[in-house]
């Protein structure tokens, strides 16, 4: 098991040894539990915000004196101290108006959300365990403390919070609790677009998303409706051996735990029940659903108010999923200028996951996609030019030989084409001499 931090430890032993109660409680003692390393520390005290600032002195900071909170820097380190609480009523789904300051322990962990989060431990090892939590963590289930309609009535965030903690834990959630993550799940409504995109995107990174998705989709469909279509989506084609959600949860399983990848792979056909037409043979098509997904995938991450980088990386790989990049040189060195080494390798990384989703008799594409990437690191071994700052000749050379203004862009784009397509070598005398064929048209 791994041992509390010495800056944790300083801070029990100095509100102990003025008489107070101190534990380590919630996710980092779950986590130290399941033998995982915590990744942060909390400690929860029978003090009183006052009485642990003044305890602290300097080294204390009151970051949340309405909810009991203060910050005790330790050894370049913030350990957040919370008084024992009780909450007030909740009013809108996610805080409580008020709350009341408690020396009970028990009356602390039974407020908490679910049982395995309800556990402190003192500085010796000794665990307070009110709510059966250890238990649970042995049966590897996740269940609400108390009655889970009320929790989740209280703070709707615990929704995804309880599904976050099922991918990434991989527990079973306890039939109590799914039931009201049902029922409660149009409270999300009530949530702020950035604490949505927080829980999700660790939700999607979590080993058992693609498990935890499939019984859930209605709690995504509250803020992205956009899915709803595809669960059950029969693609009547003999590529797909999955209906379009199905084949969609497949391709995120098979993609590495990394938000963008994962996000890509959920919507990559978001777009398709849209698109969805039938040939005189009873065929499924769905021409042009990289685009409609695109549009689609880009309207969903801005309702959760993404970065505008995350957001544009994930769109870019959705439209170009479907699209066809032959095994030659230049198509490669086309794809590497359109979107770099990084996002070239994504859409690799896409394009495998997504067959891998499809009929295993289409499997055979991953030889082709194989072939490409045998490609793309001769490629970049050899230093192939794919970018601006790869060409021979900057800006500046070519202002000396008389461009200016948009001439300059322009003439530098058409260097990078001219050796992407191999017409040129990525060679200063050659694309000068090039160049100065055009100087008086540019």
């Amino acid at each position: 098991m791994t041992a509390i931090p010495e800056a944790v430890k300083k801070v029990l032993e100095v509100l102990e040894s003025a008489g107070y109660e101190a534990w380590c409680v919630g996710g980092c003692v779950r986590d130290l539990l399941l033998g995982r390393r915590p990744e942060d520390w909390d400690v929860t005290t029978g003090a009183l915000p006052e009485e642990t600032l003044g305890l602290f002195g300097s080294r204390a900071f009151p970051t949340g004196l309405q909810h009991g909170t203060v910050t005790v820097r330790m050894e370049h380190c913030g350990v957040e101290v919370t008084t024992y609480r009780v909450d007030g009523p909740y009013r809108d789904h996610r805080r409580p108006e008020g709350v009341s300051f408690t020396r009970s322990l028990d009356e602390d962990l039974i407020r908490r959300d679910f049982t395995v989060n309800a556990i402190a431990m003192d500085l010796r090892g000794t665990l307070r365990d009110p709510c059966g939590g250890r238990g649970d963590l042995s049966r590897r289930l996740l269940r609400c403390v108390g009655d889970p309609n009320r929790r989740f009535e209280e703070d709707a965030l615990r929704i995804l919070r309880g599904l976050r903690f099922s991918a990434v834990l991989g527990f079973d959630i306890h039939e109590e609790t799914e039931a009201a993550i049902h029922r409660g799940a149009g409270l999300l409504r009530e949530i702020a677009a950035e604490r949505i995109q927080t829980e999700l995107f660790k939700l999607l990174s979590g080993q058992e998303a693609a498990s935890v998705l499939r019984r859930y989709p209605d709690v995504l469909g509250v803020f992205w409706p956009e899915i709803l279509p595809m669960v059950g989506f029969d693609q009547k084609n003999h590529h797909h051996c999955y209906d379009v959600w199905e084949h969609s949860l497949h391709a995120m399983a098979a993609v590495p735990a990394d938000p963008v990848l994962r996000c890509a792979a959920l919507l990559h056909d978001v777009g398709k029940p849209e698109c969805f037409t039938v040939d005189p043979q009873g065929t499924g098509h769905f021409y042009g659903h990289g685009a409609i997904s695109r549009e689609l995938a880009d309207g969903m991450l801005r309702r959760l108010n993404c970065s505008t980088v995350f957001r544009e990386t994930v769109v870019r790989l959705v439209e170009w999923h479907d699209r066809e990049i032959p095994r030659t040189d230049k198509a490669v060195r086309r794809a590497l200028g359109k979107l770099g080494e990084t996002g070239l390798r994504q859409l690799i990384a896409l394009k495998r996951a997504d067959n891998l989703a499809q009929a295993a008799a289409y499997h055979d594409r991953q030889a082709e996609l194989d072939k490409g990437e045998a490609i793309l690191e001769r490629l970049l071994a050899e230093d192939a030019c794919f970018s601006l700052k790869q060409l021979a000749v900057n800006g500046k050379d070519l202002t000396e030989m008389g461009l200016s203004g948009p001439a300059v862009g322009q003439a530098l784009h058409m260097l990078l084409e001219a050796v992407i397509d191999g017409r040129l070598p990525n060679e200063r005398e050659a694309l000068v001499s090039f160049v100065s064929q055009f100087v008086t048209e540019l």
